[in-house]
């Protein structure tokens, strides 16, 4: 059976988009790696809404609820569990689950992949109990786990304070919170507060939790400007130092670390989309027409794998991305589809009206983005920047010539851990802006597959 729409993530973008496909009748299938729908935002939102693990997660995780509902009504067909590893024009995708493969056909993609943490390398950061605050989040989310001693948390963004909220209700406790916004963020943040306050429950939100985490008692050390993570077989310390020259060393054994999200991007690099390079966000987004269509015909792009703008707006993108993907399989008409979209393109303007605001604020500082030479940038391979920077000087590569000299990117994880780093080696090293640098040539396969599963493509039984 061939689909019309294939919608790879189950998140707020591709529920979205699936309700509203449904509407037009268009045969609908959506891949999602989870066991169930909600995507990172909304994990597991079907057990434990109801739960009190629901309440603790807050008003924002519980939003999800009516959003799956919705996507279990619709008729779409779902199928979780599945990693899309491979997807050929045309289209075939290529997925795997339980050690088996399978391929599916359809005349549009829609990749609501979503976001990924924005990669922190500093010195020690590969030591086991140095976590990313969304592994902490996940870890709440899917079985109400906390550390069991107090913790240190490094970083900036808003996922920071709310999972420090979240943390703290759920019974865990905090040792303190290295804030690593640089000094002076807030006043070039206040020009673009104006237009912010359209999107004022936004807003308050992040004021409630930074109010909630001053009445805590939470430590919170400002301006940091350089972490360490110190120790043998884990972390045992942690190492710090503020803009003002303070230092401290401090003992540990949990560090959880953030500096913001960005767009998971590598299938749609995989695909061949266009890119271009947003300085606002620090990242590569996918150029995009007006209903989220890509440079490569009929593969859309919906949620924050189109760009940063939160869970309201990757919903209202999913919303819009539907329409245009009933005008190019001829079940809506242009016009139709533009009046439908009129009010999703409404509120979506008032979503990303708040987001200058955040990312002015925000904005990583600019350490993380050139570590020191010691510092190992790509984990699979272990390689150091120190080994990047001697390989700028050869004729000014690209990463594409990095990823050939040293194995960069050739691991497990795709460059998914490395790439932005080693593009901003090299833009610094070789005086070149990050979006001339470029980022790698992503391949299939874009998960790991093994020989066993590839080879269960060629049994009927395993490819109905």
């Amino acid at each position: 059976m061939t689909f019309d729409l294939l919608i790879i993530g189950a998140g707020p973008a591709g529920m979205a988009a699936a309700v509203m496909s449904r509407r037009f009748g268009l045969s609908v299938l959506v891949i999602d790696e989870q066991p169930g729908p909600g995507g990172q935002i909304w994990r597991d939102i079907e057990t434990v809404a109801a739960t009190e693990r629901g309440k603790i997660l807050g008003a924002a995780y519980l939003e999800g609820r009516p959003a799956a509902e919705a996507f279990r009504a619709s008729g779409a067909a779902y199928e979780p569990g599945w990693q899309i590893w491979q997807i050929e024009p045309g289209f075939r995708a290529y997925m795997t689950k339980a050690g088996k493969a399978r391929v599916i056909e359809a005349r549009t993609i829609l990749l609501a992949i979503g976001a990924q943490e924005r990669p922190v390398p500093f010195r020690g950061w590969t030591l086991p109990g140095v976590l990313t605050v969304g592994a902490g989040q996940i870890l709440l989310k899917n079985a109400g786990q906390v550390p069991a001693e107090p913790v240190w948390l490094a970083g900036s963004g808003p996922l920071m304070l709310l999972y420090m909220t979240q943390l703290l209700k759920a019974g865990g406790k905090i040792a303190g919170y290295l804030d690593t916004s640089p000094p002076g963020r807030l006043a070039p943040a206040l020009r673009h507060f104006p237009g912010a306050l359209r999107g004022a429950g936004d807003l308050l939100k992040g004021l409630a939790w930074t109010i909630a985490l001053r009445i805590s008692g939470v430590r919170r050390i400002k301006h940091v400007t350089d972490v360490e993570a110190l120790g043998g077989e884990r972390v045992e310390a942690i190492r710090y130092r503020t803009a003002s020259g303070n230092e401290e060393t401090i003992q540990t054994r949990t560090l959880l670390v953030h500096e913001g999200i960005i767009p998971n991007v590598h299938a749609a690099l995989a695909l061949g989309c266009a890119m271009r390079w947003r300085d606002d966000q620090d990242c590569f987004v996918p150029n995009l027409d007006p209903w989220g269509e890509s440079s490569q015909t009929n593969v859309f792009i919906a949620g924050d794998g189109a760009g940063i703008a939160g869970a309201k707006a990757a919903a209202l993108r999913g919303e819009i991305a539907a329409l245009g993907i009933a005008i190019k399989l001829e079940r809506l008409s242009p016009e139709a589809a533009a009046a439908s979209a009129k009010r999703a393109r409404a509120k979506l303007n008032r979503q990303m009206a708040l987001r200058p605001f955040l990312d002015t604020l925000f904005r990583p500082r600019e350490a993380i983005f050139v570590p020191s030479d010691e510092t190992i940038v790509c984990r699979c391979e272990e390689l150091t920047a120190g080994e990047i920077r001697t390989k700028a000087c050869l004729g000014s590569p690209g990463p594409n010539q990095v990823k050939a000299f040293t194995r960069a990117g050739m691991g497990p994880c795709q460059g998914r851990q490395c790439g932005y780093t080693v593009t901003r080696i090299l833009a610094a090293a070789e005086g070149r802006p990050a979006a001339e640098v470029g980022f790698y040539r992503v391949r299939p396969p874009l998960k790991p597959v093994t020989i066993g599963e590839l080879a269960s493509l060629v049994d009927p039984a395993a490819n109905p």
